[in-house]
């Protein structure tokens, strides 16, 4: 795939994901982006793969864009930007991006070089209800591992409020309120326990850091103020609750954990849009780890494998659940990949 592909590939799946504004800057860059100056040359010369599930080079600059808006360092761009797009002609919105790409030529080259990274709190809407489950099978606590877990929004799920369809489950008064559009029975409603929670990321943003929770929000479509408002006030839950994640190899850090033992737990390692980041081999070894780690599990001490994937099948991606002693997994649903629907199955 080549630069001017991968820009129109994505542009259609910003579109799909409820982003025209963003849509309609990668189909520009594909239309007329032009060599004769550092920013262009960079992405016109893109030495790897510029695809999405590559080096995903469209979202690497469309973030760096996005980034001299939430850092207030370009007026003139966000005077084209979401909320204030909606009467500006593609010609005004590209000389925006000119005058952007030769003025803050540092700070977008310096964002080109490093991959995107997101922290879609949403996706809670499809791991929570996969807690639940886990929780209504054992009647245990639990001990959550994440892997891939970026800031750890997604770790502080039981710290938001949710609706499916007509169930709720969550604390009333928190700031995050997810609310998919569910179909299906609801997920098994009852309390939850806690006791430890733990992840790992070879990147893992401070969130103390201002830097970090801009660079974070910058990765947020321009023209979806929920999703920002969201993951603002995620983040900030994050920071209340301590949450840590280590800078980590993930299966170093997965063999780890699951050579720890949790008696009267239900350890749950999770996992969401991650896999597609290994190599086959290292799948097979991250796969083979959980089923012999499995193999010592009890109905006192169970483990669960909760993850939310790309399956290649539509729509969305899959949430698998397997659970040992037995080893049985199942299709428990499947999720829009920035959790906006859930189309939900359960265990059974």
């Amino acid at each position: 795939m080549n630069v001017q592909e991968a820009f129109l590939a994505q542009s259609q799946v910003c579109a799909d994901f409820g982003s025209p504004f963003t849509s309609r800057l990668c189909r520009l860059v594909a239309e007329r982006l032009a060599p004769g100056d550092p920013v262009a040359d960079r992405v016109l010369n893109w030495p790897g793969n510029p695809a999405g599930r590559a080096d995903a080079l469209p979202l690497r600059l469309a973030g760096a864009l996005h980034g001299l808006i939430v850092e207030n360092r370009a007026p003139a761009l966000a005077a084209v930007y979401p909320p204030n797009d909606g009467h500006v002609s593609d010609d005004t919105l590209w000389d925006a991006v000119l005058v952007a790409f030769r003025d803050h030529a540092e700070f977008l080259l310096a964002r080109l070089d490093q991959p995107p990274q997101t922290n879609e709190c949403q996706r809670s809407s499809g791991l929570c209800p996969g807690f639940l489950t886990v929780a209504a099978r054992f009647g245990l606590p639990l001990v959550l591992s994440e892997l891939g877990a970026s800031a750890g929004v997604n770790q502080v799920w039981d710290r938001f409020e949710y609706r499916f369809g007509d169930a709720q489950w969550g604390e009333d008064a928190s700031p995050v309120k997810i609310a998919p559009d569910w179909s299906g029975p609801p997920p098994p409603i009852g309390p939850v326990e806690v006791l430890a929670r733990a992840g790992c990321d070879r990147a893992p943003p401070d969130l103390s850091a201002e830097a970090d929770r801009l660079r974070l929000e910058s990765f947020v479509f321009a023209d979806q103020p929920e999703r920002m408002a969201r993951l603002r006030a995620a983040m900030r839950l994050a920071q209340e609750a301590e949450i840590r994640v280590v800078e980590r190899d993930a299966l170093d850090w997965l063999r780890e954990r699951l050579a720890l033992r949790f008696p009267g737990a239900a350890h749950v390692v999770y996992h969401s849009i991650f896999w597609q980041y290994l190599d086959a081999a290292a799948q097979d070894r991250a796969s083979g780890w959980m089923s012999r780690a499995g193999q010592d599990a009890s109905e006192t001490a169970p483990l669960a494998w909760l993850r939310f994937e790309g399956d290649g099948n539509a729509p969305g991606g899959a949430l698998l659940l397997t659970l040992w002693p037995t080893g049985e997994t199942q299709l428990i649903g499947r999720m829009d990949f920035h959790g906006r629907w859930v189309h939900w199955t359960g265990w059974r």
